[in-house]
């Protein structure tokens, strides 16, 4: 897993302590691609990460909390659970609750097996149910144009997908697994140096997303035509996303497939430098 340069704004503002704390979630002017913000507060990821903080520290924390969004709803970027870690990061400050990267990391396993990732949002191997984090080192810099359709891809869905693959092969699903690598053959480089490793990312859940949403085949076979270029598919979906040699790179295929396929939305986004935490 790796975190990069596409964020969700907080604005967490601590209140008087007789206050009720209040909650907006907005859309961003800059963001890529826009729906409706229609689920309730109550499940709401950082919304419930500020409850959570208060419940396991016996203390009221009024806040004002401001959530303009860039990431896509539905996009298998993260963007709850990185706005989960967020909160509990800047709840953490703003309070003088001295709890520790491990302490928060506990709680954020509550909330979504991959808060812990964004709680610092290196580039790291994620094993268990993604909430087992060890740093690793890129053996390159990388430079991803991230393609955004226009729908996203129910989790649930997806993964309720990949059962129905597996049932089907009549395999386990490390067997089907390890065929849908194909051709695509892992976390691999090119054995010639750190400096110039050939990243092959693949994704178990490609081939699910594309039976939960088929138009996302179309479109990656599309862009992929357009640009010459491999595409991959980033968490349970919808996001497709190609890896670059520069930032300028970057730049050209982005424009071209903004200029080209009107169902997608294409934006540049380096790997993120610095712990957050």
């Amino acid at each position: 897993m790796v975190g990069v340069e596409l964020y969700d704004d907080l604005t967490i503002t601590p209140l008087e302590s007789d206050r009720f704390s209040r909650y907006a979630t907005i859309w961003h002017r800059e963001a890529a691609r826009k729906t409706d913000i229609d689920w309730s507060i109550t499940r709401d990821l950082a919304v419930r990460a500020h409850l959570l903080l208060e419940q396991e520290t016996g203390r009221r924390m009024p806040i004002q909390l401001k959530n303009e969004k860039r990431i896509p709803v539905g996009a298998g970027l993260g963007g709850g659970s990185s706005d989960a870690a967020g909160v509990l990061i800047g709840c953490n400050q703003l309070f003088d609750l001295e709890l520790s990267i491990e302490e928060l990391a506990a709680l954020g396993r509550r909330l979504g097996s991959d808060v812990p990732f964004f709680l610092r949002a290196q580039s790291s191997i994620a094993r268990g149910f993604g909430d087992e984090i060890e740093s690793a080192v890129l053996p390159r810099p990388m430079h991803f144009v991230l393609l955004f359709p226009e729908f996203g891809c129910d989790t649930a869905s997806v993964y309720a997908s990949f059962d129905a693959l597996v049932a089907e092969s009549g395999l386990s699903s490390v067997d089907l697994s390890g065929r849908l690598e194909d051709a695509e053959s892992g976390f691999v480089t090119d054995g010639s140096g750190a400096g110039s490793g050939r990243i092959s990312p693949f994704n178990h859940l490609m081939l699910a997303a594309f039976r939960a949403q088929p138009e996302l085949r179309r479109l990656r076979d599309e862009i992929s035509n357009l640009i010459d270029l491999p595409v991959h598919m980033t968490g349970s979906g919808s996001t497709l996303f190609a890896i670059c040699d520069t930032d300028i790179h970057a730049e050209f295929i982005a424009e071209a497939v903004n200029g080209s396929i009107s169902e997608v939305r294409a934006v540049v986004a380096g790997i993120h430098k610095s712990p957050v935490f």
